[in-house]
């Protein structure tokens, strides 16, 4: 399903060609109950239903057996190019106005028909074959008699399904059960949000302590859910068992769900079914790619209405001359069908065969392989781009995290100091394990090098702590926990996380001497370099989120019993949380001037009545249906005041190969490059700096960040003193600024160099490039890697997907497919340079071939007294525009004016 239709987690706009995705129409509401609501679904029991719901079918196709025809010939015929062809063959029909064989005007349409009907009934079997392949994959089901096979279209709202390992989940679940020691298991959700890491899934406590899967139907239990939302990142909903005493309520979040799409990585799981068919998160996250239309071919239809205009004037100048005599405006057109030869119909066929040559000669291309194209229809625009707007991580740098920096306030530590670090943490537990037994803590000579070692062994143990990070043990590729976790190998483990930064830091603490050995749902084991193990128990954990901007972790140390609360996060939300300190905004400021992701750590010890007392309400918030997330972070916050600071940690992420030489043969073509990213401020302007996207002599003005109407202005007075300077705006500021001075501020915006968006939603990249567009009147084109880069992609002029670390989303959803940014030179400067010259010469040449032809005819008229009959008869002139001068025209889509090592050279050309 997920392989033709990439999904976006950002609704888009209404297109015009938005149609519902799955098997019914959205009007007659036959497979489902009007408007989605709130349900209660009870395990294993479908037929206990309080509303109807839509089948769990998937349907990708743009039309049915009915709309086929209908559907191809309407979007073939609604340009004037195509529709003056047709009515130009219907006329033959009428025998006033025929002027030669019916075939003559027939078969060249009929032929160009074909071929279109042709590619798309391929493009639609094919999709039809995909959906039949998705919809008849079997499953488990668990039921009263047993586990019985099913397809993937039968399953129903309430259903029991049981998923295996590397299977695609498919339908909305929540997760029951797992066969996994560990209670947990892994997604691998690359096609719904197009992050390649693993996500961690846990399954309803009450469930998953019953003795076997099959008592999942014996026991009474309901979820009550939230109606189907777009939102793939959130989840509310309770589960409830009723047969026991008391009654038991467990609070469920996105933590137990499972959505359509994604892959189970480890184990067996149960689930049971919440949503299906068109209610799938998956299925409403996806939206209809426009059909782009390239400007090369709108600048053909509108030649065609000036050759039509010359057309009707010529046609009416003949009659004039006969001083409209007799039934002149028959006259009229009998001279407009002899003189269509100015619009060739020729035309259209040599320029749909040249763009599958354009496309096959770059899919062949050695020097950029692994190129896909996937709109063959748009090659010329890749010759006329002028504004370039691209993502940054996994696009410009590698995704790649690298640990550079360590920060206490008076010392910091870099890659070259890092042993000191290492000694630090030896000396620690090198002490403790030779103190004696009555004697708690370390013990150094020096009361300095206590406190230091003190103060190093602190911020280490918090950043091997807090964090989302599990060890996989694999042995011979094959994930065998139970025997590697037992020994803690080193060269079995994979650290999984959500976020490549998360590695990093855990990568660092082992190296260093404090290692990650094992974690489940409730406890994490870290090794010392002493070999001892340090167990903890996780009381709670708090993911991070986009709104938050910050994660935590309550843990409970099993030697001590100490109840430490950790919590990291940037330094934006960290500055109000942690304790008074003169060191941390500046510190902040210089590391992400170096380029370096800055996360601020810090930590809270609790006594056991206080985390009693916090654990009873945050409990009670979880499970409220109504405002759950409010109420959530109000209790987390009634926590997070205080706080001691303990460091500053600064990750680096790695430039990509030839980014600089890429971008500047960009810019040389007279590209102007614009860089959206979701990054801060700081960690944006160094990478532009360093990939040379703003040179060395140029000024960057940071947008000051403006909240409303009157400090927009005055910021945007300040800016339009300055030239020649590149531009550096937030996110916030960038929509205050639109929405009160759009056109101001797109004017200066497009005099800049170059400019850099940080801190910018998926939403905002799009509105971007669509303001580009309205405002300049030139051709965009976008390039990213991510989930969060659809959008953007669609909306330009041309799409470049980058297959990355971030899954193939990107790739899927683009026009055309790269896998590495520095291959977009040679696919800018060498194919779509010589796409546009190709097209330009052969429709030039094939334009004048006609208006020769129309030129005899108009002067074999005129000597014979203004007559409308052909100068050539029958198939010869058919013959002469197509068939007999189609191969040396042709040959025009294989010209080259300059070799490719001199058009990537000079990019002015």
């Amino acid at each position: 399903m997920t392989d033709n239709i990439p999904l976006q987690p950002v609704r888009q706009k209404k297109r015009m060609d938005s149609r519902p995705r799955t098997g019914c129409c959205e009007w007659l509401r036959c497979c489902g109950g009007g408007e989605p609501r709130p349900r209660t679904v009870w395990l294993g029991h479908p037929e206990k239903r309080d509303q109807r719901y839509p089948r769990n079918v998937i349907n990708n196709q743009k039309y049915n057996f009915f709309t086929f025809l209908p559907g191809v010939l309407f979007n073939q015929f609604k340009y004037f190019f195509n529709l003056y062809f047709l009515l130009l063959a219907c006329s033959q029909f009428v025998p006033e106005m025929r002027l030669g064989a019916l075939y003559t005007y027939w078969v060249p349409l009929g032929f160009v028909l074909a071929v279109t009907i042709i590619r798309e009934a391929v493009e639609e079997i094919r999709c039809y074959l995909r959906d039949k392949e998705v919809n008849s994959q079997v499953y488990s089901r668990l039921t009263v008699r047993g586990t019985v096979k099913v397809k993937s279209a039968n399953i129903q709202v309430g259903d029991l399904i049981i998923v295996e390992k590397n299977q695609r989940v498919p339908a909305d679940m929540i997760f029951l059960r797992t066969s996994e020691k560990n209670g947990s298991c892994f997604l691998r959700t690359d096609q719904l949000d197009g992050e390649t890491d693993w996500k961690l899934r846990l399954p309803v406590a009450c469930t998953q302590r019953l003795p076997t899967a099959a008592d999942l139907l014996q026991i009474r239990s309901y979820i009550y859910a939230e109606e189907p939302s777009i939102d793939i990142h959130n989840f509310v909903g309770t589960f409830t068992r009723e047969d026991s005493d008391p009654s038991i309520s467990e609070s469920l979040s996105i933590e137990n769900a499972l959505w359509a799409g994604t892959v189970i990585a480890s184990g067996t799981v149960v689930g049971v079914v919440l949503y299906t068919g068109r209610e799938l998160r998956s299925v409403m996250n996806t939206s209809n790619p426009r059909s782009k239309i390239g400007l090369f071919d709108l600048e053909v239809n509108c030649l065609t209405k000036i050759l039509f205009g010359a057309l009707v004037v010529v046609s009416l100048v003949m009659v004039a001359l006969q001083h409209f005599a007799g039934r002149w405006y028959l006259q009229i057109i009998r001279f407009l069908l002899l003189f269509s030869n100015i619009i060739p119909i020729s035309l259209r066929v040599n320029l749909d065969m040249g763009k599958i040559v354009y496309s096959w000669v770059i899919r062949r291309d050695s020097k950029i392989p692994g190129t896909v194209v996937r709109s063959s229809t748009i090659p010329e625009q890749l010759g006329r781009i002028s504004y370039l707007l691209t993502d940054k991580t996994g696009t410009l740098t590698q995704n790649e995290m690298v640990f550079k920096r360590l920060h206490l306030g008076t010392v910091a530590y870099g890659l070259d100091s890092m042993d000191e670090v290492q000694s630090h943490i030896f000396s620690i537990y090198t002490q403790q394990s030779h103190d004696p037994p009555a004697q708690k803590g370390p013990t150094i000579t020096t009361k300095v090098r206590r406190t230091m070692s003190s103060r190093v062994h602190e911020a280490v143990k918090a950043i091997a702590l807090c964090h989302n990070v599990t060890p996989v043990y694999e042995s011979n590729g094959v994930t065998d926990q139970a025997e590697a976790e037992k020994q803690y190998e080193d060269s079995c483990r994979v650290y999984q996380a959500s976020s490549p930064d998360e590695v990093a830091l855990v990568q660092w603490t082992e190296s260093v001497g404090l290692t990650l050995v094992g974690r489940d749902q409730s406890s994490m084991q870290l090794r010392t370099p002493g070999d001892q193990i340090l167990n903890f128990t996780i009381l709670q954990i708090f993911p991070f989120t986009y709104e938050s901007k910050r994660m935590g972790i309550i843990v409970r140390d099993e030697s001590t019993g100490e109840i430490t609360f950790y919590i990291k996060g940037a330094d934006v939300v960290m500055a109000g949380i942690v304790q008074y300190n003169d060191w941390l905004e500046e510190e902040c400021g210089n590391m992400a001037r170096e380029g370096l992701r800055v996360l601020v750590v810090a930590k809270k010890s609790l006594a056991e009545e206080q985390y009693q007392d916090f654990e009873a309400r945050y409990v009670q918030a979880k499970l409220s249906v109504h405002d759950r997330s409010l109420k959530v972070a109000t209790v987390i916050e009634s926590l997070e005041m205080e706080m001691e600071l303990l460091c500053l940690t600064g990750v680096e992420d790695q430039l990509q190969a030839d980014v600089r030489p890429t971008l500047e043969t960009l810019r040389n073509a007279g590209i102007k490059v614009w860089m959206l990213t979701g990054d801060k401020l700081e960690t944006a302007t160094c990478t532009a700096k360093n990939a040379h996207l703003v040179t060395r002599n140029q000024d960057i003005h940071v947008f000051r960040l403006v909240t409303n109407r009157g400090e927009a202005h005055l910021e945007l007075n300040a800016f339009r003193r300055k030239h020649d300077c590149a531009l550096v705006i937030s996110g916030d500021s960038l929509e205050i600024c639109l929405k009160y001075y759009e056109y101001e501020f797109m004017e200066l915006a497009c005099q800049c160099p170059a400019v850099v968006c940080c801190r910018c939603a998926p939403t905002q990249k799009a509105q971007i490039v669509r303001l580009l567009q309205e405002r300049t009147g030139k051709l965009t084109c976008a390039v990213g890697d991510g989930g969060n880069d659809v959008s953007m992609i669609q909306e330009s002029d041309c799409g470049v997907g980058v297959e990355g670390k971030e899954g193939k989303q990107a790739s899927l959803a683009a026009d055309f497919s790269i896998t590495q940014f520095r291959h977009l030179g040679r696919l800018l400067m060498v194919h779509g340079r010589n796409s546009y010259k190709r097209s330009a010469a052969l429709s030039q040449f094939v334009i004048h071939r006609s208006l020769c032809i129309s030129t005899m005819q108009a002067v074999f008229s005129s000597v014979f007294y203004f007559a409308s009959v052909p100068l050539y008869q029958g198939f010869l002139i058919i013959g002469y525009s197509t068939i007999y001068t189609m191969f040396p025209v042709f040959s025009l889509v294989l010209d080259k004016d300059v070799k490719s090592e001199v058009a990537m050279l000079y990019p002015e050309l």
